[in-house]
């Protein structure tokens, strides 16, 4: 069958179950959601789960509907509403039509009253902790509520006072009557609605009972019409509730679910409830905190929308669970900045360095390109005069054997300026250097032509009297190794070097540098404008990515 051309189809088994649904007449249009709980933001794992909903119903030409599930008030606020919001427009993507859970409270009440009436459902008086243990195990059935056979009309009764707001918290839940000896524990009598004197940040104090996820979920596809719904593997046991609710409330829709592993990478954080402990507990900057794998955050380190679209589309969809390197991710944004970020100089460790034959208080404006790779970038003019800086470690008083950058009585180039020369070094009383001096020779501008002698060593710098000062955040992984499930371990295993602030200088070009503007500093890597620590007189930038890894090394062989 034909398609809407997308930018990269891949096949996968989704895909293929969609193709043979069309071509079977099983559906003639397709309708994806993506229905995020707004107890938080969203990290990449989410976005792989964004692409695949709407990339999947562009290339058919269907449609995707945004839907929040906010049936747990208690942890649910609509600055989370709107940071989803944000996101997924962020990354490229319009919904088609955005709903809340909230919106179909009525009707699901209804249809738990239809399951009362057909003897489906029932309120039952065990605790939370009750319930838990009476559920059984793998080898064992569950136990029968004590209050498992009480009649319709009880049941009705005590529902309508649980909306009425006759019970406390945790005393009544309403629990679909199924089959307590299933293999499946997710079919042992399941709670459908639990009582919550909580405030919905959308229907007030309307209601004091509210819907469980297992219950809410397949209704509110069911009156989307979703065709197919597509979640992670840790639903795949949930779905037989799924079909079930969807049959016994009688929805006229009869979506089906569909499984894919989520994302797992390596150094990362991937538990929305983790993420929040760490900006709750505030060893980091909130959720869009730089060094968080959160859109915002990627956002905000300077991670692309295309970037991430295309590291979606690579890493594919499967039904077998497996941890992708965090360096994949990476390599996305050097393929996607280098062609787009202009390239320029900046120092972040600075060490002073005087040109002593170079004349005092003259300036001359150097050429230098915007970008090698693509020329249509053009290119930029910088000053250079007597006084300079340079990075600490491109000088060493005593160096190993095959150091090539500036050492005493060695030469290196000035990259779009001069050779250069250490001929002294100045130091304070405690041997810390504080001053490089050199000459310089006049015939090797870059630029001109110059074929003599050759130096091995090419160091950046930044000119010092039109320097502007920046400040630097170098960024590790949170993680000093990957996830754990152990709460201790998972808090002992943040990295306490995850960032470092540097204080250094940058071109003058950058005087005018925006937020999220992006760059690519010689040597340093990939950095952005932070948006939210840059002011009127102070700029910071975030690095994105180094210039390198070995993941690239492995593509390119």
């Amino acid at each position: 069958m034909e398609t809407k051309e997308t930018k990269q189809a891949s096949s996968n088994f989704i895909r293929t179950i969609v193709i043979e649904d069309l071509n079977e007449g099983r559906t003639d249009r397709i309708v994806t959601r993506f229905p995020p709980e707004p107890n938080g933001y969203l990290h990449i794992g989410h976005a792989k789960s964004i692409c695949l909903n709407f990339e999947l119903a562009d290339e058919f030409n269907g449609r995707t509907n945004l839907r929040f599930d906010d049936t747990n008030p208690m942890k649910e606020d609509t600055e989370y509403v709107e940071a989803i919001k944000e996101d997924v427009t962020w990354l490229g993507f319009q919904w088609d039509g955005m709903h809340f859970a909230s919106d179909y409270f009525d009707e699901l009440y209804d249809r738990a009253v239809l399951l009362i009436r057909k003897g489906k459902a029932y309120v039952c008086d065990l605790t939370q902790d009750q319930i838990r243990a009476t559920r059984g195990t793998l080898t064992e059935p569950g136990q029968e509520s004590p209050y498992r056979n009480r009649s319709a009309e009880e049941n009705l009764d005590l529902f309508q006072r649980m909306r009425q707001g006759e019970f406390k918290d945790g005393e009544k839940v309403l629990r679909a009557k199924i089959d307590m000896a299933s293999p499946n524990i997710n079919m042992r009598d399941p709670v459908l609605y639990r009582i919550s004197h909580t405030a919905h940040h959308r229907t007030g104090d309307k209601w004091c009972i509210y819907p469980m996820y297992d219950f809410a979920h397949p209704l509110s596809d069911a009156i989307e019409g979703v065709t197919h719904s597509l979640c992670t593997l840790e639903f795949e046991d949930h779905r037989p509730l799924y079909d079930w609710a969807i049959r016994e409330c009688e929805m006229e829709a009869q979506p089906r679910q569909y499984e894919f592993a989520r994302l797992n990478m390596t150094n990362t954080v991937m538990s929305k409830r983790k993420l929040k402990q760490l900006v709750d507990e505030k060893i980091v900057d909130g959720w869009d905190d730089p060094r968080m794998p959160t859109i915002s955050g990627l956002r905000r380190r300077g991670f692309t929308p295309e970037a991430i679209r295309n590291f979606a589309r690579e890493i594919g969809v499967s039904k077998s669970n497996s941890i992708v390197d965090d360096r994949m991710l990476e390599h996305f944004i050097r393929e996607d900045l280098k062609m787009k970020a202009p390239r320029t100089m900046a120092v972040l460790n600075p060490l002073k360095l005087v040109i002593m034959n170079y004349p005092e208080g003259q300036t001359e404006w150097l050429d230098a390109e915007n970008n090698s790779e693509n020329p249509e970038m053009g290119s930029r003019q910088i000053p250079f005069s007597r006084v300079i800086y340079i990075e600490q470690d491109d000088f060493m008083e005593k160096p190993p054997s095959k150091y090539f950058r500036l050492f005493p009585g060695n030469e290196v180039r000035l990259k779009n300026a001069y050779f250069i020369k250490c001929v002294d070094v100045v130091k304070d009383d405690s041997g810390q250097v504080l001053e490089i001096r050199c000459t310089y020779d006049p015939e090797t501008k870059s630029g001109t032509g110059f074929t003599g002698r050759k130096v091995k060593g090419t160091i950046h710098w930044v000119e010092a009297t039109h320097a502007i000062a920046a400040e630097f955040r170098l960024f590790e992984p949170l993680l000093l190794t990957d996830e754990s499930e152990d709460e201790k371990s998972f808090l002992e295993n943040i990295n306490p070097r995850s960032i470092e602030i540097l204080q250094g200088f940058v071109e003058p070009n950058m005087k005018d540098a925006q937020a999220q503007d992006k760059f690519q500093f010689f040597r340093h890597g990939y950095f952005n404008v932070d948006p939210k620590l840059t002011a009127k007189d102070k700029i910071v930038f975030n690095q994105i990515v180094s210039l390198k890894s070995s993941y690239d090394v492995v593509q390119k062989a």
